[in-house]
């Protein structure tokens, strides 16, 4: 009884739980769920159940195996006529058909796909697909071990046929290729050539007899070159001393490893990365530091540092930072440093610029005996770029801390060096096999001079002595030995005559203002001054660029200071009128950037001209270039306003407008304070001077604190108050001379304190300069002055205006002339000047009124100056 109630009650559970499969939706649970439940219910398990209820669950596995028995057994009703998941999947794998294809005919079909693909491109001339196909093309035949597929061997020796006739007709042909197509096309010469030298046996096999070569049924084995296994020393690139011993990994989820076999992969994708976007170059320079530990030929360590440094030099291009960082910085020169001395030690090695890059990458260069292996690169470039991104962060770094003191301590690293390579490049000159080009010499040379050329003798000498001394005794220079006289001034000429002897233009311009600017530095004034007339560099300097004019700016300024310190005042103010006499020394001597208010100047000019800017160290100071500049000035102005002001019929000459503005300020200044610079200094001495007290002016000129920054500075405050003296001598002369018959020679030396010698000799110049209308009688120790026709104020007033007017005349005849070009003789007249035509009588404009027959003719023309010229004649 209690059997046929579970019968029943089980069979309308298995119903109910397949209707409810059918209507909704099942996932795995509810499967499951279901099928537990048929087990649970079924005959077999109600006689399991009541045997086992005091123990636990069965296995996993029973219940499935009693699931699926379930399953078979136990469906009824509706799920008698519903397909399963499980049987649908079966009958499906029994509708397919596998085929199992092996790896080569895998291979074989890509390749042939790739081919088809090339051929397809071909038809419509894209070599950027060529491209690319081409590269895909040659990874799949890196897979294939076994032969060479003579479909590859066809495929690439007709794409260089194909590619050399695309390349013939483009050179005839007046229609050219795209940008993309013309790149893709230059990327495949040199793919090509590179790629098939590898295979050139089975090319020519092929050329021979096509149709031969490809019917043959063994395909021969092309015999490449067998390299010979070393043991490898692998670097994996990893912290030793990281506990969870983490490693960069590179494409393909593998740890990079670093081996002297793969140096040249690394070197040629890191050079290829160059300049494009998103390159992490400290990431790259991390790479071939590591290369550089492994590196087991000098071939290799020359590659690395040629490419370490440059890259190195690359850090500052595209970022934020304007100059390169000191550690950088230190870090290749010292590489470059490391580069010269493997240079030196292996002879055969030979680093040009005229060089053909090394394309293979899986084998080294093997030079033929007695030849030197050329490797590309610069060694002047490299040492130009040093001292340029020195000079570029001392720019920048504020004079006046630690820091600039600092970094310019390697200037004395950077001189070796530069030395350094100049011995190497003079040893390359020696061999005629190399036909290196005279630049680099020239450039270096260059470099050195213009590191000495404005530094004091001393200090050249120190710099000089500790390159000679970091540098190997065994090297030895042509241009400079080492064992010649350590004079300053014969090594800036010896180089100076070197470039003056192989360089041309702009080199020979800059060597020859660099030795004048040296001798006016070392107070040989005469020399300098020649040889800059001899060069008259300064009618042609407007050609030159503007380093080279900045650079010509600065040795004038140097010649005029040296002739303010050889007592040469008129030379002096003559020689720095240029320069101080714009307002613009900052700008001219580069030496600041002068950003004035309306000034039209864009972003990239003012950026270009604060690249220009000359380091601290070598500036010119400024305000002792304006003392010097309006202290000659002054000497030369104040007897002039005298001589002016008491002869009005001499006329009036201006000799610094600068000078004259800055005066008539001070004179137009109601209350005048104490001086509190160099300017008021200089006028106060000025007024005083013109006053007569010349003890006055003299005080205030000398204590100007200026002064103590000049070499030997008691020497230049005692000459100052000499030429004061004189100056001041002078000024009496011209101011008081009207009012004086005789003046006896001792009186004025008491009142100028000078020496009655003196005194004559002052007075002798002004007579025969015809600046004093006076004679010296030396037997009565006199001076007799000539009393000349004295103008009153109206006949002075009426030479004036007599001035003006010609000078008005003479200004209408240029406008007229300028006027009536091409008709010159517009104005003759046929009776003479006047009238025209018949009617000459009529005395009309220019005609026979008065007599002007000396009046003036320019260029074929008489014109009498309209009314005005008629009102002066008359």
């Amino acid at each position: 009884m209690n059997s046929e109630v579970i019968d029943s009650y089980s069979e309308e559970r298995i119903n109910s739980t397949n209707m409810s499969r059918f209507f909704k939706p099942g996932d795995s649970s509810s499967e499951s769920s279901s099928s537990d439940e048929e087990e649970l219910y079924s005959d077999q398990e109600v006689e399991e159940k009541s045997e086992e209820e005091s123990e636990d669950k069965s296995e996993e596995d029973e219940d499935d195996e009693e699931s699926s028995s379930s399953d078979e057994g136990g469906k009824r009703g509706v799920s008698k006529f519903l397909r399963d998941q499980e049987s649908s999947e079966e009958s499906e794998d029994e509708d397919k058909i596998t085929i199992v294809k092996s790896a080569k005919d895998k291979r074989q079909e890509e390749l042939e796909g790739v081919v088809k693909l090339i051929e397809n491109a071909e038809k419509i001339n894209d070599w950027s697909s060529i491209s690319s196909e081409f590269d895909r093309l040659n990874r799949q035949v890196s897979k294939i071990t076994e032969k060479i597929p003579k479909s590859y061997v066809k495929t690439i020796s007709d794409l260089e046929d194909f590619m050399n006739d695309t390349i013939a007709k483009q050179k005839v042909s007046t229609k050219k290729m795209n940008a993309t197509n013309a790149r893709g096309l230059n990327a495949m010469k040199q793919k090509i050539k590179r790629n098939n030298r590898e295979y050139i046996t089975e090319i020519e096999k092929y050329r021979a007899d096509k149709e031969e070569y490809m019917m043959s049924e063994e395909e021969e084995e092309a015999v490449p070159v067998e390299k010979v296994k070393k043991p490898k020393t692998l670097y994996v690139d990893g912290d030793v001393g990281d506990d969870e011993g983490f490693s960069t990994v590179g494409r393909g989820g593998k740890a990079l490893q670093y081996t002297p076999e793969s140096i040249l992969k690394h070197l040629r994708s890191i050079i290829e990365s160059r300049g494009k976007k998103n390159t992490d170059r400290v990431e790259q320079i991390r790479i071939m530091e590591k290369l550089l530990e492994v590196a087991m030929t000098p071939y290799q360590t020359v590659r690395i540092l040629l490419t370490l440094i440059s890259t190195r030099f690359d850090l500052t291009t595209g970022s934020s930072a304007n100059y390169m960082s000191q550690e950088q910085w230190k870090l290749a020169d010292q590489e470059y440093g490391r580069l010269l001395e493997m240079l030196e030690k292996n002879y055969n090695l030979v680093v040009v610029e005229n060089a053909e890059e090394w394309e293979d990458d899986e084998k080294f260069p093997q030079p033929a005996p007695g030849e030197r292996l050329k490797i590309p690169g610069s060694i002047v470039s490299i040492a130009e770029r040093l001292d340029d991104e020195l000079t570029r962060s001392l720019q920048h770094i504020d004079p006046h801390t630690a820091e600039y003191i600092e970094r310019l301590t390697d200037e004395q690293a950077l001189y070796t060096n530069t030395l350094r390579g100049l011995l190497y490049i003079e040893s390359l000159q020696k061999d005629e096999k190399l036909e290196l080009p005279q630049d680099g010499a020239n450039r270096l040379v260059m470099r050195r001079l213009e590191h000495i050329y404005f530094k004091p003798a001393q200090v050249v000498t120190i710099l000089e002595d500790t390159a000679w001394k970091a540098i190997p005794s065994r090297l030895d220079s042509q241009i400079t030995p080492r064992g010649s006289p350590k004079d300053t001034a014969t090594l800036v000429q010896t180089l100076s005559t070197y470039l003056f002897r192989y360089s041309a233009d702009i080199i020979r311009a800059r060597a020859y203002l660099c030795q004048v600017y040296y001798f006016a530095l070392h107070d040989q004034y005469y020399k300098a001054r020649d040889m800059l007339l001899m060069s008259h560099l300064q009618e042609t300097i407007g050609n030159f660029n503007i380093n080279t004019q900045i650079l010509f700016n600065r040795t004038l300024v140097q010649v005029g200071l040296c002739a303010f310190r050889a007592n040469l005042v008129y030379d002096s103010q003559n020689t720095l009128q240029e320069i101080c006499g714009s307002g613009r020394q900052k700008e001219l001597l580069a030496q600041g950037v002068m950003i004035q208010r309306y000034s039209q100047v864009t972003p990239e000019q003012e950026r270009l001209e604060r690249q220009r800017q000359l380091p601290f160290h070598m500036h010119i100071n400024l305000e002792l270039l304006e003392c010097v500049y309006l202290t000659c000035s002054m000497l030369l102005e104040i007897p002039l306003l005298a001589q002016t002001g008491s002869s009005p019929d001499i006329k009036k000459r201006v000799i610094s407008k600068t000078y004259r503005r800055l005066l008539e300020f001070h004179e137009r200044q109601i209350f005048t304070g104490p001086p509190e610079n160099t300017r008021d200094h200089v006028m106060q001495a000025s007024k005083a001077l013109a006053a007569g007290e010349w003890k006055k002016a003299a005080t205030f000129i000398t204590s100007i604190k200026i002064w103590d920054l000049m070499a030997d500075s008691e020497r230049i405050k005692k000459m100052l108050s000499e030429q004061i003296q004189e100056e001041g001598l002078r000024t009496y002369l011209f101011t008081y001379a009207p009012f004086y018959d005789t003046l006896a020679v001792g009186t004025l030396a008491s009142m100028f304190e000078l020496s009655e010698r003196k005194v004559a000799a002052v007075v002798s110049k002004m007579i025969s300069h015809e600046e004093l209308a006076a004679a010296l009688d030396q037997v009565n120790s006199a001076i007799i002055f000539r009393k000349g026709v004295e103008l009153s104020r109206l006949q002075s007033l009426a030479l004036t205006l007599s001035d003006k007017a010609s000078g008005l005349i003479e200004a209408n005849e240029r406008t007229l002339e300028q006027r009536t070009q091409g008709t010159a003789n517009a104005f003759e007249r046929q009776g003479g000047q006047g009238g025209r035509g018949v009617r000459s009588n009529r005395g009309g404009r220019g005609g026979p009124k008065g007599d002007r027959g000396a009046s003036r003719t320019r260029g074929g023309q008489q014109f009498g100056g309209g009314a005005l010229g008629g009102a002066i004649k008359a």
